[in-house]
């Protein structure tokens, strides 16, 4: 029926024409997406049955863990749903006892009450009143499930208390909830554009066009900034419309930012002090939108290229580092512990002042990984010092850092990863800012409330975006918090909750988050106490878990969102009453975190050793087999994908780093350290679909066999979307068969892909790359670098043979299989 090589043409009213799939439909299996929901506002009292939380559980050891729903109610899964007894058992299970939190998670119908929680009274647990409580309406007590203190109920609740007449914390399906915290605000957010104007004219007209039609999105009450750099550095003030006014910096030297505050005029602030209102002065330099929209339109638009001449052999001046001291000082001093966002737009590495992470002759090339591994990057720790130190302020300040990177050469994003990184900012590399990627990552920052119609349109005038958050863990005595990964930095602070064992940042049980939106995810890992029995401390029959977290709200108030979940622990001593909790998505993602955290320490050759190593002992503990029988192999329903996340792993960027640059690692690696679970599995296994006339689109497998002459693939890695014709489907549409009318289904063909990959693109941050890729074409290596390889020996259907050193996941599942069974 099809033709080789585009001989012959399309099959006219074929019986299994293509039919294009209803919406939401295609992606049945291989991609993970995020819902929307609902928050309508609650009333204090409210009417419950009652009856203990729902944990996730459906059923007696009989795999039926509802893992989606768990998350879409409070944003939160674990690896391990029902917990080892003891630390030993725990270490045997291989993969960590930790979970995945998204701290903003669109919840339907969760309550926001309109009054501050009620905590525990003991300093050293100071849990908020949740529906796990032991309750005695007769007394007016409850009791906290963590340290099982005793507790008052306050008068406000102690009256109207009723045992169906319940406050909403004490609704069973309620185990999420928030709060509006009253007496506490800190007015509207602020943003601070720090512009690169060391770029040709052509980049820089289109990044200016860009932040010029982005501020038309930005609420009218935000409050604006701008610094531009280049040689110099150059702080605009907004509040002088007779002409363009600015305050220029040396970009040779740092300046400290006392300093800064008295070279611009202003009167210091005292530091630790929350502003609550404008400080004097503050309406020079930051102004509402709706006031400073025609001035910032003049002064962008009258915005030229850096001045200092370059020399074909030589880098452009650019002191990125400079620029970036100079935001945080100004913004340390105006708008200490408020929430502000400094967006910094680089076009190239830094080159002059402090922070430097280029020499200025191009033949010194930047640093690649194996100057990094060999010691000859001579810039490199001196800057990530300097960063470092920003970063540190930046927290201190609660402050948030986005890095908007635009460029052919590497921009330093390794060196300046803290800054983003510990303050929850958003980070976004592009070949140019011309390019869709670019500007539509940027508008969808400000994405607002009512922009998707599954949210709340009461919040319609709200960003979705949050600010200056802290995140809490209260665990019950049994277990501690071993540390967290993801966007966040510790606070030090200490309990009885904290482990001496430390992974990500430990040591601590709450971390600071400057910058927190919807889909900001934090892995949290835990450790199982031991008694001189090796059980678990005190026997209990179910452990809890309470996340708090603490921001400011986009209207400017404070909000408290509590997550108090409770689970079981293992109740038998038999392996497989465990192994039926495995959520073996969940534990992919946060494994793939454990390993991300070791490459700042480890080599890669390590930390492929490790991964394969906790592999094959998951596999030998838990699969059914006959020792030394391969054959006799065979892994439970619920790790059965697991193997090939892990394999999927071992091949990404995320731990590869051949053809990668540093900073395309440090990106890759950003990424997937504050994706939540759905995305974060895109990335580690790509997700493809086939078209072709013999029905709708369906999933394949990712390998080289579903490359096929008369099919269409949609391949998703997140961070590029590919669609790729086969030989055949390429040859009959250079002919123009989808012109003809009697042709048009292989037009509807040709157009579903794109279509769906369009679908694909929206409202996603990074907003990736799209590609159109042909068979035996440049672009096609974008499909063929993530198929699986074929077996040596097998039939691969006339495609082409990928040259690789990789195994084929057939081979990597006969070792596995091999060394698991082994005695």
């Amino acid at each position: 029926m099809y033709a080789q090589g585009g001989g012959g043409q399309p099959a006219n009213g074929y019986q299994g024409q293509y039919q294009h799939p209803q919406q939401g439909d295609q992606y049945q299996q291989g991609y993970y997406q995020e819902g929307q929901s609902q928050q309508p506002d609650q009333g204090y009292i409210q009417h419950a049955d009652q009856g203990y939380p729902q944990d996730g559980y459906q059923g007696d050891h009989g795999g039926g863990y509802d893992y989606i729903a768990e998350e879409e109610r409070n944003g939160i899964r674990f690896s391990w749903n029902e917990w080892p007894n003891s630390k030993i058992d725990a270490e045997r299970s291989v993969v960590p006892v930790g979970c995945l939190y998204t701290p903003l998670k669109q919840v339907e119908g969760m309550p926001i009450l309109q009054y501050d929680p009620v905590r525990c009274k003991n300093a050293n647990c100071q849990a908020v009143l949740n529906p796990w409580c032991q309750t005695d309406v007769r007394s007016k007590l409850w009791t906290c499930p963590f340290c099982l203190t005793r507790n008052g109920f306050p008068p406000h609740y102690a009256d109207n208390i009723t045992e169906v007449n319940l406050p909403a914390e004490l609704i069973p399906q309620y185990t999420t909830i928030e709060y509006e915290l009253q007496h506490r605000e800190a007015g509207p957010p602020v943003f601070l554009f720090v512009v690169d104007v060391a770029i040709n004219e052509e980049e820089l007209d289109s990044l200016k066009d860009t932040i010029l039609q982005t501020l038309n999105i930005i609420p009218e009450n935000a409050l604006i900034g701008l610094i531009s750099f280049g040689s110099t550095v150059h702080v605009h003030e907004l509040g002088f419309a007779e002409a363009s006014r600015s305050y220029v910096f040396r970009g040779e030297k740092d300046i400290a930012s006392d300093r800064i505050h008295a070279l611009l005029g202003l009167p210091v602030n005292r530091q630790g002090q929350q502003n609550t209102e404008s400080p004097p002065g503050m309406e020079r330099f930051l102004l509402p939108v709706n006031e400073c929209m025609l001035v910032l339109d003049t002064i962008l638009s009258d915005l030229t290229r850096d001045p200092w001449p370059v020399s074909p052999e030589k880098r452009a001046q650019r002191c990125t580092g400079v620029a970036l001291s100079v935001a945080v000082g100004v913004l340390e001093k105006l708008c200490n512990r408020r929430g502000a966002r400094i967006m910094l737009f680089v076009g190239g590495p830094a080159t002059i002042g402090p922070g430097a992470v280029a020499k200025l002759e191009l033949k010194n090339i930047m640093r690649s990984h194996t100057d990094l591994q060999k010691g000859r990057a001579d810039l490199f720790e001196s800057a990530q010092k300097f960063y470092n130190g920003l970063a540190q302020r930046c927290v201190d300040s609660c402050h948030v850092v986005d890095l908007f990177a635009c460029s052919l050469d590497q921009v330093g994003l390794l060196e300046m990863r803290s800054c983003v990184e510990t303050t929850g900012g958003l980070v976004q590399l592009s070949d140019s800012f011309g390019q869709s990627a670019f500007s539509e990552s940027f508008r969808w920052v400000f994405t607002r409330y009512g922009d998707d119609q599954s949210i709340d349109p009461k919040n319609q005038q709200h960003l979705l975006m949050a600010f200056n958050g802290t995140l809490e863990v209260i665990t019950s005595k049994e277990y501690r918090v071993r540390g967290a990964i993801g966007p966040c930095s510790s606070l030090k602070k200490k309990s009885p909750s904290v482990s001496d064992s430390e992974i990500g940042q430990g040591g601590t049980y709450a971390w600071r988050m400057g910058g927190i939106d919807p889909g900001t995810t934090i892995a949290l890992y835990f450790e199982i106490s031991q008694g001189e029995d090796g059980k678990q401390q005190g026997g209990a029959r179910r452990r809890h878990l309470q996340v708090i977290t603490t921001y400011q709200h986009a209207n400017g108030k404070f909000r408290m969102r509590v997550t108090t979940v409770g689970g079981a622990w293992q109740s038998a001593a038999e392996v497989k009453t465990i192994g039926r909790s495995f959520d073996q998505e969940a534990s992919a993602v946060l494994m793939a975190r454990a390993a991300i955290q070791r490459t700042d320490v480890e080599e890669t050759t390590d930390i492929l050793r490790y991964l394969d190593r906790s592999l094959i002992r998951l596999c030998a503990r838990f699969a059914d087999y006959r020792k030394d029988d391969p054959g006799s192999f065979s892994l439970p329903i619920e790790f059965t994908i697991y193997p090939q996340f892990m394999f999927h792993l071992r091949r990404s960027p995320f731990l590869q780093i051949f053809n990668c640059s540093p900073d395309e690692s440090t990106y890759n690696r950003m990424i997937l350290t504050r994706s939540n679970t759905s995305n974060s599995l895109v990335m580690i296994q790509p997700a493809l679909l086939s078209y072709s006339f013999n029905g709708p689109p369906e999933p394949v497998l990712l390998d080289i066999a579903s490359v096929q002459p008369d099919r269409i693939l949609l391949l998703d890695t997140f961070f590029h979307v590919v669609v790729f014709h086969g030989e055949t489907i390429a040859a009959w549409r250079d002919a123009g068969y989808q012109e003809q009318a009697e042709h048009a289904a292989f037009k509807a063909l040709l157009e579903a892909p794109h279509d769906d990959a369009l679908g694909l693109m929206e409202n996603r941050f990074p907003f990736p790359r799209y590609i159109t890729a042909d068979h035996g074409k440049s672009q096609a290596r974008f499909l063929m670098a993530k198929v699986n390889p074929p077996d040596p020996g097998r039939d691969n259907g006339g495609n082409a043979m990928i040259f690789t050193d990789d195994v084929s996941l057939k081979v990597f599942m006969e070792h596995l299989m091999k060394l698991a069974v082994e005695s």
